[in-house]
């Protein structure tokens, strides 16, 4: 079992920046990917970006060159870094946790990004 916790978010002005946190504790062994989901209000979950323990990162088209995703292997964590930010960027973000061993994936609670003036 993989517990996934999530920090940060909060209420930002559009073109500012927010980062968020996400650690993973439990039974973590061989190779995993982690990463962001986010649902904006009234919409279906979409994916954000995402890395692999063994490198790699991949961004969706609508946060390529604002976002940055990256994580620390010897503390199970990813960060994401959200600059220029956008009201579309508004959503419930979600941290996901997925082994590539046992094909499991784990989900945080979500936090809370909002945009606005």
């Amino acid at each position: 079992q993989v517990q996934v916790v999530e920090s940060g978010g909060g209420l930002v002005q559009p073109g500012g920046s927010l980062r968020l946190s996400c650690a993973a504790s439990g039974s973590i062994f061989g190779r995993n990917m982690m990463g962001w989901y986010r649902q904006p209000p009234g919409k279906g979950r979409e994916w954000v970006a995402h890395i692999f323990s063994y490198g790699g990162t991949y961004y969706t088209d609508s946060v390529k060159g604002r976002f940055t995703i990256s994580r620390d292997n010897a503390k199970n964590t990813v960060v994401l870094q959200m600059n220029s930010l956008k009201p579309e960027d508004t959503a419930v973000y979600y941290c996901r946790f997925y082994s590539l061993s046992s094909l499991n994936e784990y989900w945080g609670q979500g936090t809370q990004v909002t945009v606005s003036s």
